[in-house]
């Protein structure tokens, strides 16, 4: 295992800490003042940007091991001096596991089993709270839709007024599906069988500061950064696809207050999201980025893409009522915030955007 000795006290592990979430997971934890140790394989272009900003923000209460989650060796030492764990790292894309779906799965699922065994040997009660996904849901075939104003919207009432719970059945798509599906029913079942401390969050889309969108991951941020650059937005289906975005600040909030509680919901499993509230479809996002950025992207379709949903929002109802949680704020505000934040980022400012986002 390379990288400095963490110093203080046993550091709070963020697998993945140099990604979008797991950097403002570990930014969170710092300006609490605990110390974090950053596990990253810095392999997603763009991510050594956080990590130097980590580093410049919190100084040494950052530590950093570049490592894979595939290293078993080097990823059980991190966890063997590690007093919490919060598990970011993954092969993020449903395309990307098409086309390696071996990879795939060393990355999620024996990943995954490598970390948990580490705690298990350790001796030690150490927390994991897991960044799980929405799409072990898979397409959502067993419901009905309808389109409705330019968007779909499920044909039963509940449904649509509070969106999924987590008693939707379990069905895994895609390789990317099958395995984070797999590691998030591994995370569960130790702590039926070894009395592991862990928690699975299940998340809708997450956007925010920090994120490096690209076309397979990341969408909200990739549809801003097209738009500022002045290039075309592909939307694959017919883009009437509805999601709950969630803005990553409340996201941290979740994942902050299910560590604090880990004893009280270990062994269970919540939806994440931006919930009812937060229910748009992709090209009212698109309509809202030509309002935010003053430039009217250039929208183009291709063919669906393998286990896509044409709707998903989370029911917030239990992750809320259990950790104590504040609504999600709005997502046009969350996404004029990044619209800002990217245009600085990545030296945009000259893009054309109302002042009011340029603040």
């Amino acid at each position: 295992m390379s990288g400095p000795a963490v110093i203080g006290r046993k550091p709070v592990l963020v697998t993945g800490g140099a990604g979008f979430i797991g950097s403002n997971v570990a930014n969170r934890l710092a300006g609490e003042g605990r110390d974090v140790l950053v596990y990253d394989a810095l392999s997603r272009p763009g991510v050594e940007r956080n990590l130097q900003w980590l580093q410049s923000r919190h100084g040494e209460r950052i530590s950093f091991v570049r490592g894979d989650v595939r290293d078993e060796d080097s990823l059980a030492a991190a966890a063997r001096q590690s007093e919490a764990v919060f598990h970011m790292a993954a092969q993020v894309a449903v395309t990307t596991s098409m086309v390696d779906p071996r990879e795939d799965f060393d990355i999620n699922v024996r990943g995954t089993l490598h970390l948990l065994d580490a705690l298990r040997l350790s001796g030690r009660r150490v927390p994991l709270i897991f960044a799980s996904t929405n799409k072990v849901y898979g397409d959502l075939a067993d419901l009905d839709f309808e389109l409705d104003g330019g968007a779909y919207r499920p044909v039963d009432a509940a449904v649509r007024e509070h969106g999924i719970s987590e008693a939707q059945p379990l069905d895994f798509h895609t390789p990317y599906g099958c395995s984070k599906g797999g590691a998030d029913q591994y995370v569960l079942d130790y702590a039926r069988s070894f009395d592991l401390p862990t928690a699975v969050i299940r998340m809708s889309c997450i956007y925010g500061e920090r994120q490096m969108g690209t076309e397979d991951q990341g969408w909200v941020a990739h549809f801003l950064i097209r738009a500022l650059e002045g290039e075309p937005i592909t939307l694959y289906g017919d883009g009437y696809q509805v999601r709950d975005i969630m803005d990553v600040r409340d996201a941290v909030d979740a994942y902050m207050a299910a560590l604090k509680q880990i004893d009280r919901i270990s062994g269970r499993v919540f939806n994440l999201g931006g919930g009812p509230r937060n229910t748009v479809s992709l090209r009212q996002i698109v309509a809202h980025i030509g309002e935010v950025t003053g430039r009217r992207p250039d929208v183009r379709f291709a063919d669906w893409r393998a286990g896509d949903q044409r709707y998903f929002v989370a029911d917030t109802r239990l992750i809320r009522s259990t950790l104590g949680l504040a609504e999600a704020r709005g997502w046009q505000e969350g996404v004029a915030d990044l619209a800002g934040w990217l245009a600085e980022e990545r030296d945009l400012r000259d893009a054309p955007m109302p002042l009011k986002v340029r603040a």
